[in-house]
């Protein structure tokens, strides 16, 4: 099986020596004579290129992969990080590597696969499979969709074990032959163990295991604690949020549109990062009462609010993920500000509830009680809050549809492979990071509303570290409190070059 049967779900043809096939070639493409690619294949300068520096952290990547050794002895275990998925015919999503893959490696570049083979003495070979890159064939320069002229050169094999210190790095070509060792292996021994849904080629090679689910739960589970590395960079995934929450502010300009913030805010996230953390959430008005309105294509009107929802991903592929509810005319109305105001002291609530030992849902618990106490006394709710509260109704769910936390880091809803038991019906630890978020939705048409709060949408999220002796809010200079968002805003547009 060659390196481009594993790259088959980016659609890519095998690498050509000569003219591609007929069929592999779309109706635009040009011939390629001979004469050509004997031409091409020469005449190019072999000096070596610049040294490559060791990716940031190199030692915690190891010790990650030293640590997934230790849980799982004497069994081959493999992590591809997937392919390009297309978009449209011929076209692709900007390639995102698998956080598991990237977790373990800090590679960044599509198609790779990270296998560890069981010694005989313990511990595991560690083979990182690149694409091999350079200019040995055509293919360099015929394949549109992976040559170096047309997508750029990949690092190859020395560059990649100079850059991700993996002890071996191999050619994707040589990946079926070893795959298959692994498996002849796993007859005798413990089974191998593959991170499914990656790669479908890999997916096809290996027969489904039942430990394999348990592979994706342990990485899972490596991630709920966060190193100090891992927190500073959240930090500066929240610094650049903050910045493009700003950049937001500044552009709230008459006729502008939901559609305009998600641009503005999706600059600030490709210039400083490596793109938005999740579809941006740019909700005004009733919008917001959709929860993850990404759709984006409404107006922003004087008197109501903007929800935006929205996080830089970094380089490292950390990411912020930061709401807040803003007035669009620079000003709470009375309601707006009574709502607004029940929600925050429900976050603030929430997030003092955060500190070791607690449990995961207890965050959650306060912000519930506070926001159905507030929605009884606000005449919404007519039942009790206690009854409203009760396991078998949970009547205040009408109004507040999802839980304040989950955990964050490279994935905005980060370790969704744990098991229950570690995360939703666990303990908080050091080193966690979560969100805190509550949230009040009034529909436009629930007549159980009184007509001033109906389409009202308010949603206010922080994140969370959770410190030795309590927690950190990572993103308190985003302001929050009313006052002060009105201040922002104001100073906002005021150093606006667009007034």
């Amino acid at each position: 099986m060659s390196s481009a049967t594993f790259n088959s779900e980016r659609n890519s043809p095998p690498t050509p020596a000569a003219e591609p096939a007929a069929e592999s070639r779309a109706a635009h493409d040009p011939t390629t004579p001979q004469a050509l690619i004997d031409f091409m294949l020469g005449g190019w300068d072999s000096a070596p290129s610049a040294a490559v520096e060791p990716v940031r952290g190199v030692e915690r990547f190891a010790a990650r992969r030293a640590a997934l050794s230790a849980r799982f002895p004497a069994e081959a275990l493999v992590i591809p990080t997937g392919h390009e998925k297309v978009r449209a015919n011929d076209t692709y999503f900007r390639f995102r590597p698998g956080t598991e893959f990237y977790y373990l490696t800090g590679n960044t570049e599509p198609d790779c696969v990270l296998v560890m083979l069981p010694r005989a003495g313990g511990g595991h070979d560690e083979l990182l499979f690149v694409e091999p890159g350079g200019r040995q064939d055509a293919s360099f320069f015929t394949d549109r969709k992976a040559g170096e002229l047309w997508v750029g050169p990949r690092l190859g094999i020395e560059r990649s074990q100079a850059r991700y210190g993996v002890a071996q790095c191999r050619p994707l070509a040589e990946l079926p032959e070893v795959l298959d060792r692994a498996c002849a292996r796993s007859s005798t021994q413990k089974s191998h163990r593959l991170l499914r849904g990656f790669s479908a080629a890999c997916d096809a090679r290996l027969a489904p295991d039942d430990g394999d689910a348990e592979l994706a739960q342990v990485l899972s589970e490596m991630r709920l604690i966060k190193d100090a590395l891992e927190v500073e960079e959240l930090r500066a995934a929240i610094e650049s949020t903050h910045r493009g929450f700003g950049d937001v502010l500044a552009a709230l300009a008459p006729q502008a549109t939901e559609r305009h913030v998600e641009g503005v805010f999706n600059l600030r996230a490709r210039v400083e990062g490596n793109d938005v953390g999740y579809g941006t959430i740019a909700a005004s008005g009733a919008h917001a009462c959709v929860l993850h309105w990404t759709k984006n294509d409404g107006a922003l009107r004087q008197g109501e609010l903007l929800l935006l929802d929205a996080g830089v991903e970094a380089h490292t592929l950390y990411t912020a993920d930061i709401t807040r509810t803003i007035p669009i005319s620079g000003r709470f109305s009375p309601p707006q500000r009574r709502i607004y105001e029940l929600v925050l002291r429900a976050q603030r609530e929430a997030m003092a509830a955060v500190r070791p030992g607690v449990d995961f849902l207890e965050p959650n618990r306060v912000a519930m009680r506070i926001l159905t106490e507030g929605l009884f006394a606000l005449g919404i709710l007519r039942v009790p809050p206690e009854e409203a509260l009760r396991e078998d109704r949970q009547l205040y769910r009408r109004y507040t549809l999802h839980n304040v936390s989950h955990m964050l880091g490279l994935d905005v809803h980060d370790c969704a492979q744990a098991r229950q038991e570690a995360y939703k019906h666990g303990k908080l630890a050091a080193g966690m990071v979560l969100t805190v978020e509550p949230g009040l939705y009034f529909q436009a048409d629930d007549l159980t509303v009184p007509a001033e709060y109906r389409g009202i949408g308010i949603r206010i999220e922080d994140d969370v570290l959770v410190t030795p002796d309590g927690h950190e809010n990572l993103s308190a200079d985003i302001p929050a409190e009313p006052d002060a968002v009105e201040a922002w805003i104001a100073a906002s547009l005021s150093a606006s070059p667009r007034r």
